[in-house]
C-alpha cells in the first residue's frame, strides 16, 4: 500500500473494497442480524423503564465528558451535525432510564434500530479503516462512553466490541471502546445497584453518567484521555478530505458533497410577544429557519389564529365548548396541547441548526426529547421558572390556606425537573421581564417593553381606584378588597370574576360604561406572579398612576410606584398617597 497525505500528514492508501466484496459484507450482515433475533425470539432483554422523577439520585457514580465536534474543518462539518443529530435521537431514547440490580441494558433494545424515518441522518461511520458516511453514522461515541461508565461504576459487561481497527500507541490496551451495528453487535451490562442514566448533549460535549442514591460512589474525574475508537478515528481516513473518490464507499457515489451551511439559527416560538418579534427580527438572518404552528409569517394576527385553533381543538378534545375549562383542568389540558406543539416543531428543526432560540413553553418538552442537544440555547422567558413560582405560590398558601386559587394548580414533577435543567444549561435568557431578568445574571438579555400608543386625549383623572388583573390570589384581588375596604375607596374590577359573584361584597364597585382607564386614580395591580402587565403598560402610557409589585417585571420609572408582595398596610399607604 501506498502513503498519500491527507490534511497535511502521511496517510496509507487503503485497498478500495469491490463490488463482490461490498455483497458478500452485506450478505453476512444481513445473516447476522437474521441469527441474532431467532436466537433471543421470547428471550431479548426486556425495555427498561424511565424514572418518574430524578430527585434523589444525587451521587456521581461514573462520568465521561466527550467533545462533539472533534473536526473543525469545513469539509466534515455535515458529517459532525449528522453525528450530533444521530446522539440527540440515541440520547432521547436513554436519558433518565432506571438501572436496577438484575435487569440488563442493551444498546439497541433501548435506541431501536437507526433509520431516516426515526429522526437519524447520516454521520461518519468508522468501517475499514475509513470514516464513511451512514445513517446512524457516530453512535458509537454514546456506546463508547457507555461502555466506560459502565466499567467504572461496576456493573456486569454482558456483552461488549471492540473496534476491529486498533491504532499502535493507541489507548487500545485499556479496553475502554465499543463499537454497536444493529443488531448483531450489541452493548450490554448489569448494574451492580439501583442507577440512573443520564444522558445529555451541550452545546461542545457529550455527557453520559450513572448517578445513585447510595452512599458509597465511585467518583470519577471526566474522561481527558483519548479512546481506542478517537484514536482509530483520528487516523482514519475521511470521505469528506480522501481523494480516492473512485472508491465504492466514498460520498461522492452517494449523494455527498451538498453545499455546507454553518452557523444556522433555528428559532423555535409560540405564543406571540412583540417584544419577542422585534428581538427575533433583528437577530434572524436570512438562511436562519422558524419554527413556529401552523401558519406561514411570525405575526401577531398569525399567532392569535394559530392559538385560537388550538384553544378549540383542545377543547373540542375533551367536550368543552363554548365555556373554557377553568383552574387545574385547563392548565392540562394547555399542558397537552403544548406538549403536541413542541413535538410537532421538534420535528421541524434543520438538522445543520447550531443555535437554537426557543420558547419557555416549549423548553421541557423540547429538552426532554433531546433536541436541543449538542446546540447553543437562547431561552425567551414569559414567567417565572416554574419551581420559582411554584414556591412562591406554596408559600403564599400556608400564610392565606382559605384562598384555594394559590394550590388549584402544580405542574407535574418531571416538567419542573425538565425545565430547572434546561435553564441551567441555557447560554441565555432573554426577557422584558426585570424580575425574571434578575435572576439570570450574567446570563440575561433584558428586553424593553413594548408601550402603546398614547391616547389622543388623556383619561380625566377621578376617585376610583382600578384592579386589572381576574379575581385570583396570584393576581393580588384579596389584598385590593382588603385596601378598598379600609379606605372606603370605590373600586373598579375589570377582569374576570373567577372566585364568585360575591367576591368583591363590601367594596363601593364601579362599573365602566366607556374607557376602563377614565376617571381612574390608579390602577391597582399588586400580583405575586405576573408575565405580561399590558394593561399595566397601557396605564402607564396613558399617564395613570400604577401600584404593582416587582412580579409584574416593570423597571423603575416616572407613575409606577413597587409595593411588597403580600403587604395590604403597605398597599392601603400607597393608595392613599396616590395623587
Amino acid at each position: 500500500m501506498a502513503s498519500i497525505i491527507l490534511g497535511g500528514a502521511p496517510r496509507t492508501r487503503r485497498r478500495q473494497p469491490t463490488r463482490q466484496s461490498l455483497a458478500v459484507f452485506e450478505v453476512k450482515a444481513a445473516l447476522l442480524r437474521v441469527r441474532r433475533t431467532a436466537s433471543e425470539f421470547g428471550r431479548a432483554p426486556p425495555r427498561l423503564a424511565r424514572a418518574v422523577s430524578r430527585t434523589g439520585f444525587d451521587d456521581v457514580a461514573a462520568l465521561s465528558v466527550t467533545g462533539l465536534w472533534t473536526d473543525p474543518s469545513l469539509a466534515e462539518h455535515a458529517m459532525q451535525q449528522g453525528k450530533v443529530q444521530n446522539l440527540r435521537r440515541a440520547a432521547a431514547a436513554l436519558d433518565g432510564l432506571l438501572l436496577r440490580p438484575g435487569e440488563v441494558f442493551s444498546f439497541w433494545r433501548q435506541v431501536g434500530r437507526a433509520t431516516r424515518g426515526r429522526g437519524f441522518v447520516a454521520g461518519r461511520m468508522l468501517r475499514e479503516g475509513c470514516l464513511m458516511p451512514a445513517v446512524g453514522g457516530g453512535l458509537c461515541q454514546l456506546s463508547n462512553a457507555l461502555y466506560d461508565v459502565a466499567l467504572s461504576a461496576g456493573c456486569r459487561i454482558v456483552e461488549r466490541h471492540a473496534h476491529s481497527h486498533r491504532v499502535p500507541g493507541s489507548a487500545a490496551a485499556e479496553g475502554r471502546d465499543a463499537t454497536v451495528a444493529w443488531n448483531y453487535v450489541d452493548l450490554r451490562f448489569e448494574a451492580p445497584a439501583e442507577l440512573l442514566l443520564s444522558v445529555r448533549l451541550t452545546s461542545r460535549d457529550l455527557i453520559v453518567s450513572l448517578l445513585t442514591k447510595e452512599g458509597a460512589v465511585i467518583e470519577r474525574a471526566a474522561q481527558t484521555g483519548e479512546t481506542p475508537a478517537e484514536a482509530a478515528v483520528r487516523e482514519a481516513a475521511s470521505c469528506g478530505s480522501c481523494d480516492q473518490t473512485s472508491c465504492l464507499l466514498h460520498e461522492h457515489h452517494h449523494g455527498g458533497g451538498a453545499k455546507v451551511v454553518a452557523g444556522r439559527r433555528a428559532f423555535v416560538v409560540d405564543e406571540f410577544w412583540p417584544e419577542f418579534a422585534a428581538y427575533v427580527e433583528t437577530a434572524r438572518q436570512p438562511e436562519d429557519a422558524i419554527c413556529a404552528p401552523d401558519f406561514r409569517r411570525w405575526s401577531a394576527a398569525g399567532f392569535k389564529e394559530a392559538h385560537a385553533a388550538k384553544r378549540q381543538g383542545v377543547m373540542r378534545s375533551l367536550g368543552w365548548r363554548l365555556t373554557p375549562p377553568q383552574g387545574a383542568a385547563r392548565r392540562s389540558a394547555d399542558a397537552g396541547s403544548t406538549a403536541s406543539i413542541a413535538e410537532a416543531l421538534a420535528r421541524r428543526l434543520p438538522t445543520d441548526a447550531t443555535d437554537i432560540t426557543v420558547a419557555q413553553s416549549l423548553l421541557p418538552q423540547l429538552w426532554r426529547s433531546g433536541a436541543l442537544g449538542g446546540r447553543t440555547v437562547r431561552v425567551l422567558m414569559t414567567r417565572l421558572p416554574i419551581g420559582v413560582l411554584q414556591a412562591r405560590l406554596d408559600a403564599a398558601f400556608a400564610a392565606h390556606p382559605d384562598r384555594p386559587t394559590l394550590s388549584d394548580y402544580r405542574a407535574e414533577p418531571w416538567f419542573a425537573e425538565a425545565e430547572a435543567e434546561a435553564l441551567a444549561a441555557a447560554d441565555e435568557i432573554v426577557t422584558p421581564h426585570a424580575e425574571i431578568a434578575a435572576l439570570f445574571e450574567g446570563r440575561a438579555t433584558l428586553l424593553d417593553w413594548h408601550r402603546p400608543s398614547p391616547p389622543s386625549a388623556a383619561p380625566a383623572r377621578g376617585d376610583v381606584f382600578t384592579f386589572p388583573g381576574p379575581t385570583v390570589a396570584r393576581k393580588g384581588a384579596f389584598e385590593v378588597r382588603e385596601a378598598a375596604r379600609r379606605l372606603g375607596a370605590k373600586l373598579r374590577p375589570v377582569g374576570a370574576e373567577l372566585e364568585g359573584p360575591d367576591f368583591w361584597s363590601g367594596v363601593a364597585v364601579d362599573r365602566p360604561g366607556g374607557s376602563w382607564l377614565e376617571g381612574v386614580r390608579a390602577v391597582v395591580h399588586p400580583a405575586l406572579a405576573e408575565g405580561a402587565p399590558r394593561r399595566v403598560l397601557e396605564a402607564l402610557a396613558a399617564g395613570v398612576p400604577v401600584i404593582a409589585t416587582a412580579a409584574a417585571g416593570l423597571p423603575p420609572q416616572p407613575g409606577l410606584t413597587i409595593v411588597p408582595m403580600d403587604d395590604v398596610e403597605a398597599l392601603v399607604a400607597a393608595m392613599e398617597a396616590a395623587g
